[in-house]
């Protein structure tokens, strides 16, 4: 029998669902919610609305998918802020899925295959500090880091990983075209503090503009 999670404030464990297909999100959402120790507190279609969403509703747990028309699970692990865990619920058993995904900081990668009790299962063990994978997908991790795989790795960018997880975010909206306010807006932040972080990614990028940055950033697929 799988144990129950209870979350440092004494509450149950709750979940963010990410997921472009709504009929899908909604199945999701019926079968933890017959858990009594899962609460889903938010879901999300598209890359923007889930981390406005996580970083809004701080879940314990992010379930979340990993092709999505606007960018997918990776970019979504790139603009959320520290806090959730992440598991990835994929109908793909693609090897350079699951690592890319893990690479980017998620905690278990699952199939949409698995049922929905194994499902609240997973929530359980990633909110308790366990990897959680689907079977044979954890060959493809282990693969990874014992330099076995045949998936390349990512290449290095000094530059990229240089910015914090704020810096990245202000990042993604100043390459969309938004202004310093409505990032604030949009973040929850003092126009001031926006223009710091701006300062920062310009100085830790090495560009010289506004312009230079968002070219510098649709470069590298940051959008």
């Amino acid at each position: 029998m799988s144990s129950t999670v209870t979350t440092s404030n004494g509450k149950s464990c709750r979940v963010f669902l990410v997921d472009d297909h709504a009929v899908f999100r909604s199945g999701v959402r019926a079968e933890l919610g017959r858990e009594a120790d899962i609460e889903v507190v938010g879901e999300a279609g598209g890359v923007a609305e889930a981390i406005a969403g996580i970083n809004t509703t701080k879940p314990d747990v992010v379930l979340l998918d990993v092709h999505m028309p606007d960018g997918g699970g990776v970019s979504v692990l790139n603009g959320i802020h520290s806090g959730p865990v992440c598991l990835a619920l994929s109908v793909s058993d693609a090897a350079e899925d699951v690592i890319a995904v893990i690479r980017a900081g998620a905690r278990g990668y699952v199939t949409k295959t698995i049922s929905g009790s194994e499902l609240a299962d997973g929530v359980r063990r990633v909110a308790g500090g366990d990897a959680v994978f689907s079977p044979r997908l954890a060959g493809f991790v282990l693969d990874s880091f014992t330099g076995r795989s045949t998936v390349p790795e990512p290449p290095l960018d000094p530059e990229l990983d240089s910015l914090t997880p704020r810096e990245l975010e202000v990042l993604r909206l100043l390459a969309r075209g938004y202004t310093y306010r409505e990032i604030a807006e949009d973040l929850f932040i003092s126009v001031k503090t926006v223009e710091t972080h701006a300062s920062n990614v310009l100085r830790k990028t090495q560009q010289s503009n506004r312009n230079a940055l968002t070219r510098w950033a649709h470069r590298r697929r940051i959008d």
